[in-house]
């Protein structure tokens, strides 16, 4: 072609040439009003290549018909063809966009036009990183104001579709995980060329080079595979996820993918392992014939399989690390109104709260601080409406605490109609004569005793003297007729078992211990762990049961034997429960001897059922704490246990008979416990099948808590468990309790989540509660709310303190109505959504096959998104995955649910071990569950000097957090992971020498003792700053954070390392982008089905 003349006139055609007459046509004909060189009318659409391409007449054979005599053949040799996507080609029109992207303004080239060059999708783009940081990620939000979001690709200044205003995450790629044409595929992660790159083969062994690969030449168009019409995209299996978990669909692979693997530095990503096998004892180190077993799997092969389908950048999809940290950082320093309009403090940010009329966060929280007006909004949401609720909850130390409030004899004032209590929601009419109550709209009339005047704002006078009117959490001491028995102190009764596996294991020689510790402060420390007035008993039992008079008055004590445990009884009138420091001598002698009492024992069964019988006689007219303690499966005796654990089960339908009680005598029990005012929490130290749903019914009922020590040994396991038995006695509790929620008018309460038990449809009975127990509440409409007031929602509490008080705790939590699908989803809370969702998953579990519960779980992630997706933001390209901002975590949390131990599946889950954590989800509350499913990493190795010290405000300053992937750790490093129940340190085989010297005291990693549950006190900068990190977490946890050194490729417990990276494929699950990419795809076929219904 020739390049165009001036003046816009045309070369006249070439002699012999053929003419396309469409080309040549002269303007005037198409436009015969307008004069030579004048613009064109307005409206009017310009030639169609007109300022874009040259208007001379092509070449013989392009664009017309073949010139006389032609005949087709082959084409000679060293012909200059050149494919439509070469850079020559784009060279010729370098204006012309992509196919199907034609920027706004430009109108669609017609069927019979030339085709533009297609642009092969590059493995890397530049400024993709940039592209996201000029996103606005936050658009919408509490805290800042901002525009919708630009696509990736898209030109940002051209006008972007209205949509709602709703700030939404935008993600361009396909369901497979491969880009879509106009977005930056994601960079390949380069080698650090300062770190030496470990090599693998096929079969995993370290130091043989990978064979070499040839490099495709990407400017050429790929040729379609044997059996393959379409050159541009070929198909890549997912990773097959197991059984219960989504099946992807028919992945699609990018055109010039094929490029070899770049390893990433120093580390293999997405380390597979194999779940640790709960029911064996870890070993401290990896045998050198077992190195190999443990070996990491090929990097070439892993890395292989991601780049062949030009995944996403982990790095573009949503990160709970730049959440939390964004969170906490608003919140480091300002304090938070509960009345605020802003969204609540993330259940991992540590933030300080004001009450200010609602009650804090930290005892209860709702899945959406916007509440649907009608049951159809709710319905098109597809959240679920629901509190969880942690009566007792502690509080910061900086925070006010729970003021008491005493009425006196009249009591508590409450509304006539639905028995609320007074709060600071309710509204006084009629001079202050009359109240309002906030949630069933009645009007109650004020007793003389508590009238007050009210000013000219409608306020009562009185209001700073008035607790109940100020805040959203108060308690109120009760008169007689809130009492079903005496108050008193709290009293405890200690059972031991004392069988050959406790003597053996060292339970027993701990348990005297640890418990003379908490009487009486360990050496040197003076502190007492039981609160003032409570009384203690202990109890033995191994085929009979043992009790033991501890009367003060006594040199030493007496030890009575009840050999018939068919009819158990207590053989001691007075000196079983007895003030420990009036008894403080023969307590301590007790513990001396116990353990030589029983050294000689060679018994391997033991009762249960009748040293519980025995200790509820005891408590009966008392109420209390019952601590059991118990090592082997309980055969001997009355409500004995079978071993009927099946490993065939597990995966099938009939798994779930494995997590119910084998009868109902212990249910039975269990509810008879309630009825007198006791609570048991249950310590297990089994080396065996000790069926966990049997007995675990006690503390499941009564509101108590399970502790598990598999194959329990005292030099590892014996400070985990002191402390365990220390914070559960030094920790507020409570006892015969019942709680109820109320709600507003339009709302009823549906169901209740959680470990209590229940006798009708309104009231919790909890036999015991502690700062730790939370409950789920389900909420329904019943009729429509009015948008123009607000919902509100009552917990009352009436339960005994350790202290002997009869006290009623009062929760109020009043939040907006809304008419409005995007309020909603805009004050949605994740964070109780997905603890809310886990404990129904426990509860479905008991009645259905594990595997559809986990089929649920994700059928309602794509649900949530997609409603999201079809209402809020329907106006977007199909290809984006659109995610709610408050819900952009929203796959991840899901995703970890089903990694959890409570619902994962693989054969070496235990039927006690997937028990215990599904009690452990089903009494935890939000903060503690959000750090179960998704631990935290901290990097220790290059800390700066403020973190891992304290700060101005005494508080210590951590390090920023990782993301759980073993692509973001470094050979060189050293990582901290805790999930709240186990405290991990990873060690990397190349980390330096002086780290080594300054934390461990040793020359090399190597020499680290492995079997160190503390570090050494070392006066190095590094050692302080990690042991003021490790104090500083075990702060905020409520179970013993024992340290578990992980060195890289030499130690079994990096097996349980990595399987709380929840990034990483593992656990019998895919990995986060994986599973992000299957949801995207059941999205589209979510937002398609309904679109084609219509």
């Amino acid at each position: 072609m020739r390049p165009p003349q001036s003046g816009g006139m045309r070369p006249p055609p070439l002699p012999g040439a053929q003419v396309n007459p469409a080309m040549v046509r002269p303007l005037g004909a198409q436009f015969p009003n307008r004069p030579p060189g004048a613009p064109l009318p307005p409206g009017a659409v310009p030639p169609l290549n007109a300022n874009r391409m040259p208007m001379g007449p092509p070449p013989a054979g392009l664009n017309g018909p073949p010139p006389p005599g032609f005949r087709p053949g082959q084409v000679p040799p060293g012909a200059n063809i050149r494919p439509m996507g070469s850079p020559v080609m784009q060279q010729q029109f370098p204006g012309r966009p992509p196919h199907g992207h034609i920027p706004p303004g430009v109108r669609p080239m017609p069927p019979n036009a030339v085709p533009p060059p297609q642009s092969p999708v590059r493995a890397t783009i530049e400024g993709v990183t940039n592209q996201l940081e000029t996103t606005s990620l936050n658009a919408g939000s509490p805290y800042t104001e901002a525009g919708p979001p630009a696509a990736y690709g898209v030109d940002p200044k051209a006008t972007p579709p209205k949509v709602g205003g709703r700030a939404k995450r935008v993600y361009n790629f396909n369901p497979d995980g491969s880009p879509t044409a106009n977005a930056p595929a994601a960079p390949i992660p380069q080698p650090n060329p300062m770190q030496p790159q470990p090599s693998y083969n096929a079969y995993s062994q370290p130091g043989v080079p990978a064979p070499q690969q040839q490099q495709p030449d990407l400017s050429r168009p790929p040729q379609p595979l044997a059996g393959q019409s379409n050159p541009g995209f070929q198909q890549s299996p997912l990773p097959h996820p197991g059984p219960g978990y989504p099946q992807p669909g028919p992945p699609i692979q990018q055109q010039g993918a094929n490029r070899p693997p770049v390893p990433a530095p120093g580390l293999v990503p997405q380390y597979p392992f194999v779940p640790a096998n709960q029911g064996q004892p870890p070993q401290p180190q990896l045998q050198p014939q077992q190195q190999q077993q443990f070996q990491p799997p090929p990097m070439v092969q892993q890395q292989q399989q991601q780049q062949n389908r030009a995944r996403i950048d982990p790095n573009q999809i949503p990160s709970p690390v730049q959440v939390q940290e964004q969170d906490q950082q608003t919140f480091e320093d300002k304090e938070f109104g509960t009345c605020s309009k802003g969204m609540v403090p993330l259940a991992s940010t540590d933030f300080k709260a004001v009450d200010e009329g609602n009650c804090n966060p930290r005892f209860m929280r709702i899945t959406t601080y916007n509440i649907p007006f009608n049951d159809e909004l709710l319905d098109t949401s597809q959240l679920p409406l629901g509190l969880i609720v942690q009566p007792l909850a502690k509080l910061r130390r900086d925070e006010e605490q729970v003021h008491l409030v005493d009425f006196g004899e009249q009591g508590p004032v409450r509304c006539r109609r639905c028995k609320a209590y007074i709060n600071s929601a309710v509204l006084f009419i009629d001079g202050g004569r009359k109240f309002m109550c906030n949630l069933c709209g009645f009007d109650s009339e004020v007793p003389p005793e508590y009238f007050c005047n009210l000013d000219m704002n409608g306020r009562r006078t009185d209001l700073h003297m008035r607790p109940e009117l100020r805040f959203g959490t108060v308690e109120f001491t009760v008169p007689q007729e809130y009492w079903n028995r005496e108050p008193a102190p709290v009293n405890y009764i200690f059972a031991v078992d004392v069988s050959w596996n406790a003597i053996q294991s060292g339970m027993l020689v701990q348990f005297c211990q640890a418990l003379g510790d908490i009487l009486y402060g360990a050496p040197g420390r003076g502190e007492q762990g039981l609160p003032p007035g409570a009384k203690i008993g202990i109890m033995t039992y191994d085929r009979t049961v043992h009790f033991y008079n501890l009367k003060s008055g006594l040199e030493q004590s007496q030890m009575m034997v009840v050999p018939d445990i068919t009819d158990v009884f207590v053989p001691l009138s007075e000196g079983f429960l007895v003030d420990p420091i009036e008894s403080r001598s023969v307590i301590e002698n007790l513990l001396e001897t116990l353990p030589r009492m029983f050294e000689d024992s060679k018994l391997t069964e033991s009762v249960f059922s009748p040293a519980v019988q025995a200790a509820l006689l005891a408590l009966k007219s008392l109420g209390g704490k019952l601590l059991v303690f118990q090592t082997t499966l309980p055969t001997h005796g009355p409500n004995g246990i079978k071993n009927r654990e099946d490993s065939r089960l597990y995966g099938t339908d009939k798994e779930k008979t494995l997590f119910t009680p084998q009868d109902g005598s212990y249910r039975s029990l269990a509810e008879q416990c309630v009825d007198d005012g006791v609570c048991v929490d249950l310590f297990l130290f089994p080396n065996a099948y000790i069926d966990v749903a049997t007995i675990g019914v006690l503390p499941a009922i009564t509101g108590g808590e399970m502790y598990y020590y598999p194959h329990f040994d005292r030099s590892r396991d014996g400070q985990k468990y002191a402390f365990d038995l220390k914070h559960n006695l030094a920790r507020e509790f409570g006892y015969n309790g019942v709680m109820r929620i109320r709600c507003s008018n339009g709302l009823r309460i549906h169901d209740h989540l959680g470990n209590f038990h229940m006798k009708n449809s309104t009231d919790v009975e909890l036999a015991g509660v502690d700062s730790e127990k939370a409950i789920g509440v389900i909420v329904k409409h019943d009729g429509k709310l009015d948008d123009k007031t607000e919902a509100s929602f009552q917990c009352a509490l009436l339960y005994t303190t350790a202290t002997g008080q009869r006290r009623v705790r009062v929760h109020t939590l009043s939040v907006p109505v809304t008419k409005l699908l995007n309020n909603v989803f805009r004050y949605a809370e994740m964070d109780t959504t997905v603890n809310l969702l886990g404990k129904l998953a426990i509860s479905h579990a008991l009645s259905k096959p594990m595997r559809d519960v986990r089929e649920e779980l994700t059928e309602k992630c794509v649900k949530i998104l997609s409603a999201y997706r079809k209402n809020c933001a329907s106006t977007t390209s199909p290809g984006q995955l659109i995610l709610p901002e408050s819900f952009k975590l929203f796959p991840l949390y899901t995703l970890t649910l089903l990694k959890s131990k409570a619902l994962r599946s693989g054969p070496d889950m235990t039927s006690d071990i997937r028990v215990v954590n599904m009690r452990l989800m089903n009494h935890i509350g939000v903060a503690e569950s959000i750090a179960y499913l998704h631990p935290r990493m901290f990097a220790v190795h290059a800390m700066t000097d403020e973190e891992g010290l304290p700060g101005p405000t005494g508080r210590i300053k951590i390090p920023p957090l990782v993301r759980l992937s073993y692509l973001r750790l470094d050979l060189n490093g050293a990582y901290l992971l805790e999930n709240g129940y186990i405290l991990m340190f990873w060690l990397g085989r190349q980390v330096p020498q002086q780290f080594v010297q300054e934390v461990f005291g040793v020359d090399s990693v190597e020499l680290v003792d492995p079997r160190q549950r503390q570090l050494p006190v070392l006066e190095t900068t590094a050692s302080v700053k990690i042991r003021n990190l490790i104090a500083h977490m075990q702060a905020q946890r409520s179970h013993a954070l024992t340290l578990n050194i992980a060195r890289h490729q030499l130690d079994v417990s990096e097996v349980e390392f990595g399987t709380m990276l929840a990034e990483d494929k593992n656990n019998d699950a895919m990995s986060y982008v994986d599973y992000l990419c299957v949801i995207h795809r059941q999205i589209q076929n979510e937002v398609n089905r309904e679109s084609n219904y219509y």
